[in-house]
């Protein structure tokens, strides 16, 4: 089984994802979405909890692997001592059905492959009973059901597992295809492999013509756009942070938490990569989502919901699972659901206000929800909260939950002053300026030139990268310029960025964690802003450089050990290279949001004043 997190890749249908690794085995399903059940656990187990292993009985096959392009289609080519062949992965785009299909073709010479599966649904524990059926295997447990279709034959054995042997020479395939349906259903219809494939790949490609990007790391922008379209929970809009639970931020630690759900905090950066690479229907259908979750009264707001919106996300362990690499304990579910977070309030006043500003317009329930999230915040912004990071420990007034306070209030009284709208507008500025007023007050270390991570602490955290990159200082004030300094100097490992320094959090996790990739990125931004366009350049490069062998990040990467870290693949870092590298061109979207976001404040003399030019 593969042992890093780096050696998986990603298919799915956006509904659901599996992970695939080097060695030709799916470690990782749930069906019948994303945050389903998982019917292949092994990432978080062993064999024994679940997993599809498709590969050459020659345990000494070389292995090379990568997308076709500008697809979501896996290709996985072994060569052994008698030939060569290449397995392609992939879930065809979910129609009535969600369908995995695996062609093996051979290349040169023959080779022999083994077909070993083994579903235990309810994450690892569950037993299917499995039958023959004419042609087919039928697996059924409870109200699952997998129906199993192939060229090659498969025995079924004790304990509901299938096993068999075959042979590929070159010009011959053998098709495999996995289906799931509701156990008190018919089982769907097998898929024509072939006819699949090839309207799986026309798909994905007709989506990638749709980006606008054509600069430098277009391969890379690419592929982080295709991961999060793969993300994307196609019925909703919903955009996961990651399609994972318990991949662990440090080896043989506690922190390990399911990400398989949508965060409100990431809700500006979703929306403006997609509207910049432009995808402005998934945009707005991002939107929408939005919208629909947060519904009601703002005290009810969570940081982060089910992919349909779903509230109730509850916490549990799976004793059973031995983590990946033992890293326990193994959870699903997430208690930050139930945390207060008071950053949330000013990401979704952000994310409608950018999307106006980009010509969605807001309806008049949408600027009345605007206006009961702006007036919660202006009665709630000095309350201590668990912060972007949501931590488990004592609550805090961090920097940046007051940062987006600040946001809050400003978006409110930018979108009432640009649409004319009826709002408390005298207050809203008066507040406004008290948040900023306290954030330099309390949040600002003088003797060492930098915001710290909260009021009253003398502790650094990345996230206050962020303070630029949402106008509530300019980029090249002396501020922010000593801030980024002594987060280089304090919070870099090996090339990378720390979130902060996990030895001085209260949240009973031991261990130090690897770098943050989105921090990172955020650096890159912020140097990128102060003119040091080079500097910016080199700190991306090396960000892309660590993606995996197929471009995927992780949450978090580890320089000493050089492997990725934490749930896979994470879409706030594939949103950040994104961003990131529109923001690089010389003339990029980041440059003129800061220079809207600021005002007249935000730009040195000369960026001001071509800011100014081009909104004449």
């Amino acid at each position: 089984m593969a042992q890093r997190i780096g050696d998986y890749a990603l298919i799915g249908d956006l509904e659901t994802a599996a992970l695939v690794g080097r060695d030709g085995s799916i470690d990782w399903l749930c069906w019948p979405r994303f945050d389903g059940d998982a019917c292949m656990a092994a990432i978080l187990g062993d064999a024994g909890n679940g997993r599809w292993k498709i590969a050459p009985t020659d345990p000494a096959a070389k292995v090379t692997r990568a997308y076709r392009d500008e697809t979501l289609v896996l290709q996985t080519r072994f060569e052994t001592a008698t030939g060569a062949a290449v397995l392609t992965d992939f879930m065809p785009l979910r129609g009535k059905a969600s369908h995995l299909v695996r062609i093996v073709s051979g290349e040169t010479g023959k080779v022999r492959f083994r077909s070993d599966l083994s579903l235990r649904f309810d994450y690892g524990r569950i037993r299917p009973w499995l039958r023959s059926e004419s042609q087919d295997l039928l697996a059924v447990a409870g109200p699952h059901a997998v129906r199993l279709h192939s060229s090659a034959a498969l025995a079924p054995r004790a304990g509901g597992d299938a096993c068999g042997d075959f042979e590929v020479e070159a010009g011959a395939e053998a098709a495999f295809e996995l289906a799931y349906y509701e156990s008190f259903r018919a089982p769907p219809a097998p898929l024509d492999a072939r006819a699949a494939l090839a309207s799986t790949t026309s798909a994905w490609r007709r989506w990638v013509g749709r980006c606008h990007y054509r600069g430098p790391w277009r391969k890379q922008v690419v592929r982080s756009l295709i991961t999060l379209k793969a993300l994307t929970y196609r019925p909703s809009g919903g955009v996961l942070a990651a399609p994972t639970s318990s991949l662990p931020e440090q080896p043989q630690g506690a922190r390990n938490w399911d990400y398989r759900f949508c965060w409100l905090r990431d809700a500006t950066f979703t929306l403006l990569s997609m509207l910049h690479a432009g995808y402005t229907r998934e945009a707005g259908e991002w939107r929408d989502w939005l919208l629909r979750a947060v519904a009601g009264d703002p005290e009810d707001i969570q940081p982060l919901y089910g992919v349909m919106g779903e509230r109730r996300l509850s916490e549990w362990e799976a004793p059973w699972l031995k983590g990946f690499g033992g890293a326990r304990p193994v959870r699903f579910g997430n208690a930050a659901a139930g945390q207060m977070q008071l950053d949330v309030f000013g990401e979704v006043i952000d994310a409608l206000y950018q999307a106006e500003q980009h010509g969605v317009a807001m309806s008049r329930p949408e600027l009345d929800l605007q206006r009961a999230l702006v007036g919660h915040v202006e009665r709630i912004w000095r309350e201590p909260d668990r912060g972007i990071w949501e931590v488990r420990g004592a609550p805090r007034r961090f920097t940046h939950s007051m940062v987006m306070a600040w946001v809050a209030l400003d978006r409110g009284v930018r979108t009432a002053e640009r649409l004319g709208t009826d709002a408390p507008l005298d207050r809203w500025r008066a507040v406004r300026q008290e948040i900023h007023d306290e954030v330099l007050a309390l949040c600002f270390d003088e003797a060492r030139g930098a915001f710290t991570q909260a009021a009253g602490v003398r502790s650094l955290d990345a996230s206050a990268l962020l303070i630029p990159l949402v106008g509530f200082l300019p980029p090249d004030d002396p501020r922010i310029v000593g801030t980024v300094k002594a987060i280089a100097a304090e919070l870099m490992s090996g090339g990378f960025v720390r979130r902060y320094d996990t030895g001085e959090a209260d949240d009973g996790l031991a261990g130090d964690e690897a770098a943050f990739l989105a921090c990172s990125f955020w650096l890159a931004d912020n140097l990128a802003l102060q003119g040091r366009r080079d500097e910016a350049a080199e700190v991306f490069e090396r960000l892309v450089g660590v993606a995996n062998d197929v471009g995927l990040l992780a949450e978090e990467y580890d320089p000493a050990t050089a492997s990725l870290a934490g749930n896979f693949p994470q879409a706030l870092s594939h949103l950040s290279l994104v961003n990131t590298a529109l923001g690089l061109e010389a003339d990029g979207p980041a440059a003129r949001r800061a220079a809207r976001r600021s005002g007249e404040q935000g730009l040195s003399r000369g960026r001001l004043a071509a800011a100014r030019r081009r909104r004449a």
